[in-house]
């Protein structure tokens, strides 16, 4: 059962041109988070329909929301956790530990949502819901499962720089590999706590083609050629695009070691050592998968694919 938590903004933080960091506090999180790194954990906010109203939801909160008048749903959508922080209580309050919840969210310039609008104004005291992972309870919502995979590739675009920048410090000291954050701009680079052997290179755009930047990187590293139109011929035939060692949108199987089908990942082990989890705009990663899984041949149980937004459309829950 997923912690439904009513949260309030403590701070924001500008980060950049194209990010801001907001901080959550509530009480509510006192049971909310997980047993380890959070890694790509996926969790659902939900932002009123009016200003500064929030309906009250039971432990069923699904259905609840289910059964609002669209005029009075709030708005739900999938972010990444970026962190998690807690304080110790005082000895002399005897106050329990305060969690905070620490969020990234992407300004869109232009094509609004609702998570962007709403933290392009928030202050202070203005709140929302989340819904994720209870500490001890298994949840599910996350896709870096590298095994024991020796070379790693992670590819995102701003929408999950949040998930690479927090896998990348989660990585182990001898992880190698190579890392490639697509943004908007160049303001938009970050620093990042990775390990020696991984390759970080972040991409500004500046008007490029959402896509083309991060595919024509990859290219370059695996040796594939990326045509100009890569990423801007692509059809994307499944919108919600999402392939994983253990999942596939489209319903597709693949054999596991033991020969059934949809078997756990393997991370490499018995192939060429290589994972690669890439996620962002459905058209870059479409393209991307194409390349690796049709042109390189390379393995399904060695790769998540994860259509997080597609360019022009508002994507839903």
């Amino acid at each position: 059962m997923p912690v439904l938590a009513r949260v309030s903004v403590r701070s924001v933080e500008r980060l950049s041109p194209s990010f801001a960091r907001i901080e959550l506090v509530g009480d509510d999180l006192a049971d909310f988070g997980t047993d380890g790194p959070t890694l790509d954990q996926r969790i659902k906010l939900m932002f009123p329909a009016s200003p500064g109203v929030l309906p009250e939801l039971s432990h069923d909160w699904y259905t609840d929301w289910l059964a609002l008048p669209e005029e009075e749903r709030p708005r739900m959508r999938t972010y990444t956790i970026r962190s998690i922080e807690e304080s110790a209580p005082s000895t002399s309050s005897g106050h329990r530990i305060e969690k905070r919840l620490y969020v990234d969210f992407v300004l869109h310039p232009g094509a609004h949502g609702p998570g962007s609008d709403w933290a392009g104004v928030a202050k202070p005291g203005d709140e929302i819901l989340v819904a994720g992972p209870k500490i001890g309870e298994e949840y599910g919502g996350t896709e870096w499962i590298p095994g024991d995979a020796s070379r790693l590739l992670l590819v995102g675009d701003e929408t999950a720089v949040p998930a690479v920048v927090s896998i990348l410090e989660s990585l182990p000291a001898d992880a190698t590999g190579s890392a490639f954050l697509e943004v908007p701009v160049a303001g938009d680079v970050q620093e990042v706590s990775a390990p020696a052997g991984m390759d970080v290179t972040w991409l500004p755009r500046e008007g490029a083609p959402v896509g083309g930047p991060a595919v024509a990187a990859v290219g370059g590293l695996l040796g594939f050629e990326v045509k100009p139109d890569d990423v801007t011929s692509v059809e994307v035939v499944d919108p919600d695009l999402w392939e994983t060692p253990v999942y596939s949108s489209s319903g597709e199987t693949f054999a596991a070691e033991d020969g059934s089908a949809n078997g756990a990942a393997g991370g490499g082990d018995d192939e060429d050592g290589r994972y690669a989890w890439i996620a962002g705009e459905s058209r870059m990663v479409t393209a991307l998968r194409r390349h690796l899984v049709n042109e390189l041949e390379m393995p399904r149980k060695q790769v998540a694919f994860m259509g997080y937004w597609r360019e022009g459309v508002s994507m839903k829950g």
